[in-house]
């Protein structure tokens, strides 16, 4: 009876003793550094604790599935594994894994919208950007502030849409509460087609409000604007930037947004301002000027009478000529010095 006793003694301890080892093993594994040689992305969806241990086995992350399925579950862990995009660190330890993902810091990625995009390209850009879902989102042209927005993976297009239109909403009720007083405005709208219009004519800063003024002034005295960018704008359906120089032809054509042809303000914007531009426009610079062409340094030479313009323009055309061994077919300018001034 003794020796029995003695026997499921030793055999208790070692059975207690194996198991002290291997849980000691298993701790060990669960806090030593991995096997991921390199800060690595990985996307991790919903699913069980095998579907989620299943896909950082295969990404290089884990090297004893087990220990660390058995972990998060003995741990409480395994209901609060979120899902999402995350940045694993290279040798990041089991601990650590579990850690990353009840916190659900997930990678924040990028959408880089430039001033002066048009609806169609930004649009584009969300369809052709991974990591959105959901389907496309509708916009008009010049509803959607032009900024920089991260986003995160699973994010839908919709809501990112909905985000940028309501940024300009709030910018534009601002700045037309602080509007100069006898703007050729009736609403907000028109106001942010000038500063679209304005936004594609000079990447200047300190030029923005200037032009604007042109603009104003032409507006003010009846003057068609003239201005290019409402005809490249008009060759190119609305889609994007026209790749080719404005033709002659584009010139002369009959359409809405040819400001050239047609007075006033065009029906709407040709592209989405930035904030700047929004400005310039609601305060814009007060001067007579009526006519600007580019001065070839990458800014623009004003005028306040065609003769004085046509100046302007003949030195821009010899600098061309210097550049590109041929005189231009047309001036680019927001008023060439074939159109007089009313």
């Amino acid at each position: 009876m003794r020796r029995r006793l003695h026997l499921l003694i030793a055999v208790g301890l070692g059975l207690f003793g194996g198991l002290a080892v291997l849980v000691f093993w298993g701790f060990a594994q669960f806090t030593r550094p991995g096997p991921l040689e390199q800060d690595t992305t990985i996307i991790v969806d919903r699913g069980g604790v095998e579907q989620v241990t299943r896909v950082l086995v295969d990404a290089g992350v884990l090297d004893h599935p087990v220990v660390f399925a058995l972990a998060v579950r003995l741990t409480g862990a395994a209901g609060r594994l979120k899902s999402g995009e995350y940045l694993f660190p290279a040798h990041i330890a089991m601990e650590d894994v579990a850690r990353l993902l009840q916190s659900g810091k997930t990678v924040d990625r990028k959408l880089v919208v430039l001033e002066g995009m048009t609806t169609a390209e930004i649009l584009r850009m969300l369809t052709d950007q991974a990591g959105f879902t959901g389907a496309q989102a509708s916009a008009l042209e010049g509803e959607l502030m032009p900024a920089t927005y991260y986003y995160k993976y699973g994010d839908a297009r919709p809501w990112m849409v909905q985000r940028m239109r309501e940024e300009m909403r709030q910018a534009v009720q601002e700045l037309w509460a602080k509007r100069a007083q006898g703007l050729p405005f009736a609403n907000p709208r028109e106001a942010v087609t000038l500063a679209s219009i304005v936004e594609k004519e000079t990447a200047r800063a300190s030029e923005r409000a200037r032009v604007a003024g042109v603009f104003i002034n032409r507006l003010n005295k009846g003057m068609k604007l003239e201005a290019d960018p409402t005809v490249a704008y008009a060759a190119a359906n609305g889609q994007g930037r026209l790749d080719r120089p404005i033709s002659k032809a584009d010139l002369a054509m009959k359409h809405p947004y040819n400001t050239y042809q047609a007075a006033g303000l065009p029906p709407g914007p040709i592209g989405n301002p930035g904030r700047a531009a929004l400005a310039a426009v609601l305060n814009p610079d007060k001067h007579e000027d009526l006519f600007f062409v580019a001065d070839g340094s990458g800014g623009h030479a004003f005028a306040k009478t065609l003769a004085e313009h046509q100046k302007n323009v003949a030195r821009w055309r010899q600098i061309e000529q210097q550049r590109n061994g041929q005189a231009p077919a047309t001036a680019p300018a927001a008023a060439r010095p074939s159109q007089a001034a009313n």
